[in-house]
């Protein structure tokens, strides 16, 4: 038998503290129930903890407040594993909003400024990021919309929620500017909208990860993921060397800037180990194949 440090009582399986070395009873074994000499050092790297614990514990207060937010019952926690949703639904939601807004009595060139990024509101930053959302009809939006759904959560379980979201815009903001850049510096207005950027560039992701991916074309036509972001990418090349850098309603220039992006972090994400799943189904091109529409990514 052994005898309680705080309260005396016989025990026959005691309990040792770790930090002050005591021997205690069941309701006592606890540091904060015996008044632990230790508890006074929590913070001090050279008492209680070691270096790794004390920057675990100061890593906690420092990001404690962001990490409640999107914490499973945060305001933010439905996010988590479910970005590549949220978006495809914004999607949806901005591209009726483009129908919705001229019954309001909005002027059709506020309205094209404010769901497409155009040469005239190139430095206004909120367009970066609602001409991802607006798409041009629903073929436009069922064509991105569909790859999106079977890339993007891949993509997200790879990388996180966060990160997949940063890359989701910023590839589309950056793929939306280099098309009007481009457009200004051969002396061409210009305006896009779609996703197909960003979509690029999460399929670049891939690509990287696993370039012997098999896709299924229109759910049928089975191809390697290289092959696909190849021709893809050689098909923009051919189109704008021909018919400019719009060729066809299609802003080229954003697909390729997407891509690139895409392909960039998929090589910094391999150099840190990792591959993607094997397998994945796929119901048509970044972008769409057809449909009119100027500046459509």
């Amino acid at each position: 038998m052994a005898t309680c440090d705080r309260c005396g009582k016989q025990v026959g399986m005691p309990y040792r503290c770790r930090f002050c070395g005591g021997t205690y009873c069941e309701e006592h074994r606890l540091p904060e129930n015996h008044e632990c000499p230790g508890l006074d050092e929590w913070n001090d790297p050279a008492g209680v903890f070691g270096p790794e614990e004390t920057g675990r514990e100061e890593k906690s207060r420092v990001g404690r407040a962001v990490e409640s937010v999107g914490a499973t019952g945060g305001p933010l926690g439905y996010l988590r594993g479910n970005v590549a949703y949220v978006f495809l639904g914004l999607m949806v939601i901005v591209t009726a909003l483009r129908y919705v807004v001229p019954a309001l009595g909005i002027s059709p060139v506020s309205a094209q400024n404010l769901f497409t990024l155009n040469t005239t509101n190139l430095l206004w930053v909120y367009s970066w990021f609602t001409s991802i959302f607006a798409h041009g009809g629903f073929t436009h939006l069922f064509f991105n919309g569909i790859v999106l759904y079977f890339f993007g959560p891949t993509v997200e379980r790879r990388v996180g929620s966060g990160r997949f979201a940063a890359l989701f815009l910023g590839a589309g903001a950056l793929a939306g500017v280099a098309q009007v850049v481009t457009a200004a510096f051969f002396g061409q207005y210009t305006a896009v909208l779609g996703a197909s950027g960003a979509i690029m560039a999460v399929m670049g992701v891939l690509t990287v990860l696993n370039p012997s991916l098999r896709v299924y074309i229109y759910f049928i036509l089975p191809v390697p993921l290289w092959l696909f972001t190849l021709g893809f990418a050689a098909y923009s090349l051919f189109v704008t060397s021909v018919g400019g850098i719009g060729s066809g309603g299609v802003a080229q220039v954003a697909h390729l800037a997407g891509l690139a992006v895409g392909l960039v972090y998929g090589a910094y994400l391999k150099s840190q180990g990792g591959r993607a799943p094997d397998e994945l189904t796929l119901g048509g091109g970044p972008g769409g194949p057809g449909g009119p529409g100027r500046g459509r990514i």
